[in-house]
């Protein structure tokens, strides 16, 4: 069994704490996600960032969710009334991500709904190095803002279960 696979069965935080630390380590990984990101963005390769920041952001997500105890794999082995727990949470706070299977679609459909790269782009015609430069800041804030949303929609969720006593 993988590595991946074998952290699949990992619960949710057991504590406020583990919670923090759980937050401000998955942070980390989406500046540094952001921060990668930002690179393939300052390359002059027509359409690289957008590959790059499909690929990277799924992996984030699931990372992020895996982190949390919150894969759909996850959610499904917990009991009924703490899965109904997740969801409800998840729904409530608008976490369209947790407990999903992370599609390249779903991430170009949430990508785009951020609209900052096209216009990024669009500057980028107008003065070229600019541009690129200026893509590749928006791209690193659009995606470490995204990226820090789902990482306080996890913690909230995993909030609720400890709550409701799922740990």
């Amino acid at each position: 069994m993988g590595a991946r696979q074998q952290q699949d069965w990992t619960l949710i935080p057991a504590s406020a704490r583990d919670i923090e630390q759980l937050r401000e380590r998955c942070r980390r990984l989406v500046r540094r996600r952001a921060a990668l990101s930002a690179s393939v963005s300052a390359l002059p390769v027509p359409g690289l960032d957008i590959v790059s920041d499909i690929r990277l952001f799924g992996l984030l997500i699931e990372d992020i969710n895996r982190e949390f105890g919150l894969t759909e794999a996850q959610i499904e082995r917990l009991r009924p009334e703490f899965k109904l727990v997740a969801y409800q949470a998840a729904a409530g706070i608008g976490g369209m991500l947790i407990g999903k299977v992370v599609t390249r679609e779903l991430v170009a459909h949430l990508l785009k709904r951020s609209g900052v790269k096209a216009a990024a782009r669009q500057a980028g015609k107008l003065v070229p190095v600019a541009g690129q430069l200026m893509s590749a800041a928006l791209g690193f804030l659009l995606f470490r803002q995204i990226g820090y949303q789902h990482v306080e929609a996890c913690a909230a969720v995993a909030q609720e279960l400890l709550v409701a006593g799922a740990h």
